[in-house]
């Protein structure tokens, strides 16, 4: 068993140096990402030990040696030759716990670069750009480079209100259901079918050690339909996304709106708190809402003995999970890596499908 965990280890660095004491005092380490971005660490020691020079064991961890504020924490895990970094960001918090009958513990809180955007709030107006314009900038405002790849329309007017850069980010990525990540220090703003990321093949009961999954129809609709008024035009603005808005991201199976029409019939839903000024900005909405609807019918809660290369956007496939769930075509939405002393390393992942399998109920 020993042996078992040592070949997946984490391996920490503090400043780009190596800290083999962290590795030895680590209770139990949780790394998690989902597909709006900022990439978080929890990371549980043991606080008492040796130190030079002393005659009995100290507490450790809270004299700013090797652990501050600021600092930047980077970790690799699995096997030595094939090792990959799941987390690079900045401490941001420190903690003490003590318990009786129990060893002192300081748990360390990190986060990565995105940080910067999550601690800034501000009041901005732009004119005439596109959400991935907008992404561009506020990554030049903070001295990091960007990767923007999205379709939606240019706005004539966007106001961020009070709002921390992050967080309106995520909103105008919600907006036309495109990504907010961080990679190779680079602000990442795309839609899904421009992100590209690792491919992996699960099987129940051999990496894939755990797995639910399931087809639900309860957030399925049939069409999603936008209005609002047009001024520049003087006209009503009315806009349906329907079906066809998943086809370009499938190639078979069946999808939740097909499947609801046939069971309960046509189900729309109306979408009133966005206010389009243009017909393009709600074409744009109607069909990222029924984007995320379509995306969501089944959907993956799974757990594997430690797979390093998932990512949020990672692409799954999963066997031996039952005829209507077998295949490729999931997404993954949201990682946490985990190791700890009882089970070693974990990867908990979900993912989303937008099909059941033909000829399967």
């Amino acid at each position: 068993m020993t042996e078992l965990f040592g070949a997946t280890a984490p391996v920490f660095k503090i400043g780009g140096d190596v800290k083999g004491e962290l590795a030895r005092d680590v209770v139990r380490l949780e790394i998690e990402e989902a597909t709006d971005g900022l990439k978080t660490l929890m990371l549980r020691l043991l606080a008492v030990g040796p130190q030079q020079n002393a005659d009995e064991e100290q507490l450790l961890y809270l004299d700013g040696k090797v652990l501050d504020f600021g600092k930047e924490l980077e970790i690799s895990i699995g096997p030595s030759d094939d090792a990959r970094i799941v987390f690079k960001g900045l401490i941001s918090a420190i903690e003490a716990a003590f318990s009786e009958g129990s060893e002192p513990r300081v748990i360390v809180f990190a986060e990565d670069k995105l940080m910067g955007l999550r601690m800034t709030r501000r009041m901005k107006t732009y004119e005439n750009k596109s959400d991935a314009e907008i992404a561009q900038a506020i990554a030049e405002d903070h001295g990091i480079e960007a990767a923007v790849a999205a379709d939606g329309p240019i706005y004539r007017v966007v106001q961020q209100w009070n709002q921390s850069d992050l967080a309106f980010l995520r909103e105008r990525g919600r907006l036309i259901q495109a990504e907010v990540w961080l990679e190779d220090d680079k602000l990442c703003f795309k839609s899904r079918s421009n992100r590209t990321a690792t491919t992996i093949a699960l099987v129940q009961g051999n990496q894939l050690i755990d797995v639910q999954v399931r087809a639900d129809l309860v957030h399925q609709r049939t069409k999603v339909k936008i209005g609002g008024f047009d001024a520049n035009q003087r006209d009503r603005i009315d806009e349906t996304a329907g079906p066809e808005a998943i086809q370009g991201e499938i190639s078979g199976g069946r999808t939740g709106p097909v499947i609801l029409q046939m069971a309960f019939g046509e189900r729309v839903s109306y979408r009133l708190r966005q206010n389009p000024l243009a017909a393009a900005e709600a074409q744009a909405w109607a069909k990222a809402e029924m984007l995320r609807r379509c995306r969501g019918f089944v959907s993956v809660t799974g757990t594997t003995d430690g797979t390093p290369d998932m990512v949020v956007g990672s692409r799954v496939s999963l066997d031996r999970v039952g005829a209507p769930f077998n295949g490729d075509g999931y997404y993954v939405t949201q990682v946490r890596h985990t190791y700890d002393l009882e089970h070693g390393y974990r990867t908990h992942f979900e993912a989303e499908r937008a099909t059941l399998n033909e000829g399967a109920s």
